[in-house]
């Protein structure tokens, strides 16, 4: 295949966007209920301007009884009470557009929250219309030939316990690969998709700039429902029979067809499961499906101890490794998503890089450095471009993530994990830590809100909050603001072909992109120490940008990051 560059990859503006997720429960309350809204949003879009991002995608507002904070919606014409009302959305939609900001809704059509209208519908009766609207199984009759009504199969659910509840009304049971709470939508029934893709048309229609499509990679199951692989000794591993199924490619391609095509939209599917194969269909570059997926192997680095949950850092090579194969087996056949964190993650800082205060600044901005220099679109996640960190909670009680709650108990009350372990796990991975309140300024609540808020604000705001970082040249909104600018400004950044260096090196992250006979370099010390770095004595062109402003010859300091640009 012909190198890609910029004459041969088509552009788009997507492609050359930088994207700031807004989870909107934690950035911003406007009237003092302790929960961040819409009208929140908008009083910080001057904000968002200066930083110079171009897409907010919003988690979801829609309305929800908030069993999963808003990821369980009950009506998605609608809007959360304690968000808002429509009127509110249609203002911050177009505020945004005068702010030169497009909006991005979560799209979670995987599954509904119990309390919508077409589930109270389908458990009423097996003969309800919308009875298929879900998947409903006959209970499976117990081998010791008792009267027990024993689930269809073994599969466990994302959020701890069986996928499956029984539902006394018709003595069947409904699968939920998440809460109980969220029941499947059946995606094999025609009638599901009209009705999916009726709500998707009337957003575009709205004026909304695209979508970010929740788990959209589970949304076609095995039909035969076999039992998983047991994990930890509890439940089925549903992952194989429930991401990347028979249908998945097929329902998508029929809403590229009777949706997305006819708008000038983004879209970004998070594609649990997915393997680059997949994704190369996912988001090909013939535009049959999505623009672009998530992909979960570099968050998921490290294995777990029980389940997903651990307290052990990933290592450099692991990541490299990782990163690179996605860089270079999606080059010229779909796009890469580029992040490190995101409302189902901790603090990038915290994961990936080094959050003491000694090199806190440094290692946020080496890790956007090596992010924002990839190929693909970044997400910044709100607070990311403050350096925000982890959060530290002594008690269960502090937690507000239903996935850390439940795990805590599942793992504990078998005895797979103590009281003590759990709490180091979920104070390294959990949900929690990137959901505690946006940190504004070092005033009431870190300024996110003049009532209590719905979670703890993480103690160090009076040192880490927009305030003192807007006053900084220095700080880490303004190198976020740079590379952005950058992007905007450097073709190579955008469209240029990846290349990694320095493979073998267990300190340094290091790749070169390729456009026109542009080179650019990018320099990455993932570690706390001085290390050697034969690169930095070549000429490799202008330095670009640096989070240093001396630098040592032959050697990359302490979560050093340099970029350079050789023009042909």
């Amino acid at each position: 295949m012909m190198p890609v560059n910029k004459d041969t990859e088509k552009k788009a503006w997507w492609k050359e966007a930088v994207i700031y997720q807004i989870y909107p429960r934690s950035f911003a309350d406007s009237n003092g209920d302790g929960i961040g809204d819409l009208n929140g949003i908008r009083r910080h879009l001057d904000y968002l301007e200066k930083l110079g991002v171009d897409v907010l995608w919003i988690s979801p507002v829609y309305k929800s009884p908030n069993d999963d904070n808003g990821y369980d919606i009950s009506d998605y014409q609608d809007i959360m009470t304690e968000f808002g009302t429509m009127e509110d959305f249609d203002c911050l939609l177009s505020e945004a557009h005068e702010h030169h900001l497009k909006i991005v809704m979560d799209l979670v059509v995987n599954h509904t929250s119990d309390e919508h209208a077409w589930f109270v519908e389908s458990r009423k009766s097996k003969d309800n219309p919308h009875r298929d609207f879900y998947i409903w199984k006959d209970p499976k009759k117990a081998e010791d030939g008792s009267d027990a009504l024993l689930p269809p199969n073994n599969w466990g659910s994302c959020f701890s316990g069986s996928a499956w509840q029984f539902d006394k009304a018709t003595g069947m049971y409904y699968l939920h690969c998440f809460s109980k709470k969220q029941p499947d939508l059946n995606w094999d029934n025609p009638k599901v998709r009209d009705s999916v893709f009726g709500m998707m048309d009337w957003w575009c229609k709205k004026g909304i700039d695209g979508f970010r499509m929740d788990v959209i990679s589970m949304i076609s199951k095995d039909p035969s429902f076999p039992d998983g692989k047991v994990m930890d000794g509890l439940y089925g591993d549903i992952t194989p029979y429930v991401c990347n199924g028979p249908h998945v490619h097929e329902y998508l391609k029929e809403m590229n067809t009777r949706v997305l095509s006819r708008y000038d939209i983004m879209t970004v599917g998070e594609t649990a499961g997915v393997t680059v194969d997949e994704a190369k269909k996912y988001a090909s570059s013939d535009g049959s499906e999505l623009n672009m997926v998530f992909q979960f192997e570099h968050v998921g680095a490290v294995p777990g101890k029980v389940g997903k949950w651990t307290d052990e850092k990933p290592s450099l090579p692991v990541l490299r490794k990782i990163l690179n194969k996605w860089q270079t087996e999606l080059e010229g056949k779909a796009w890469n998503s580029l992040y490190f964190g995101n409302h189902d993650q901790p603090r990038s800082v915290s994961r990936f890089g080094n959050d003491s205060p000694a090199f806190r600044v440094i290692s946020a901005k080496m890790l956007a450095t090596c992010l924002h220099m990839m190929k693909g679109t970044p997400y910044i996640f709100e607070g990311d471009e403050l350096g925000m960190t982890n959060i530290h909670f002594d008690s269960l009680e502090d937690f507000r993530d239903i996935e850390s709650i439940n795990a805590y108990h599942e793992y504990t009350d078998k005895g797979l994990a103590t009281p003590e372990e759990m709490m180091r796990y979920l104070n390294e991975l959990s949900r929690d830590n990137a959901r505690t309140p946006m940190q504004w300024t070092d005033g009431k609540n870190a300024g996110f809100s003049d009532g209590t808020p719905w979670s703890r604000v993480n103690p160090n705001y009076k040192e880490i909050n927009a305030e003192v970082e807007l006053a900084d040249p220095d700080s880490v909104f303004f190198y976020y603001q740079k590379l952005i600018r950058l992007r905007h400004t450097t073709p190579v950044i955008v469209y240029g072909i990846f290349r990694p260096l320095l493979e073998d090196s267990n300190e340094i992250y290091a790749y070169e992109r390729t456009l026109d006979g542009d080179t650019l370099t990018c320099l990455c010390n993932f570690t706390d120490k001085e290390v050697a770095c034969d690169l930095c004595s070549k000429d490799l062109g202008n330095e670009l940008i640096s989070n240093y402003k001396e630098h040592v010859p032959g050697a990359l300091q302490a979560y050093e990051t340099r970029v350079f640009l050789k023009k042909n």
